[in-house]
């Protein structure tokens, strides 16, 4: 197990980490970029009516700037288990090790990207993911209150995504 350990949020991990953070610093993914592109049956949706969550999509040219947290020291084992539990319900997330960048220099993070091979990847314009983000509800909540939750704490970090700045306002429009 890599010590330190960095863990790279994109989305909810920004918000709600789930285990004791020793130190948060701005970063940046090269080469990805976030995305609403995992139908989500656990825990904002139900299989019978799937949510989208956010992830980490690879497309050429592309970043994603976020947060990367040092997880506290000897809290490592039980951050990868506990991030785990959470992350990789339904195997559609893929664990990897990536490179980052912040202000204080580069650094190697655990990060959860989309299997593109995976039946929960998706690519939807975006006003069918406002359309289902809008209504859908699954097990840590209503899918809206993530996707507001996200461009809330980006906003405050400083962290500029337009196109989640779009979701988030049609989806206040249709609700």
């Amino acid at each position: 197990m890599q010590e330190p350990l960095w863990v790279f949020g994109y989305g909810s991990l920004i918000w709600d980490p789930g285990f004791p953070v020793a130190e948060r610093r701005i970063a940046t993914l090269d080469g990805w970029h976030r995305s609403f592109c995992m139908r989500s049956i656990h825990h904002r949706g139900t299989v019978e009516d799937p949510g989208l969550v956010l992830a980490l999509d690879r497309a050429e040219g592309a970043s994603c700037t976020g947060v990367a947290f040092r997880v506290a020291s000897g809290e490592e084992a039980a951050t990868l288990y506990a991030l785990r539990e959470r992350e990789l319900v339904s195997s559609a997330y893929l664990e990897m090790t990536l490179p980052v960048t912040t202000e204080a220099g580069p650094l190697d993070a655990l990060a959860y990207v989309i299997d593109p091979d995976h039946v929960q990847y998706c690519h939807l314009d975006p006003e069918e993911q406002a359309r289902i983000i809008a209504t859908a509800t699954g097990g840590r909540g209503r899918n809206r209150d993530y996707l507001w939750s996200t461009a809330a704490h980006l906003a405050e970090l400083g962290i500029r995504d337009l196109d989640l700045d779009w979701l988030a306002d049609r989806v206040r429009r249709l609700t």
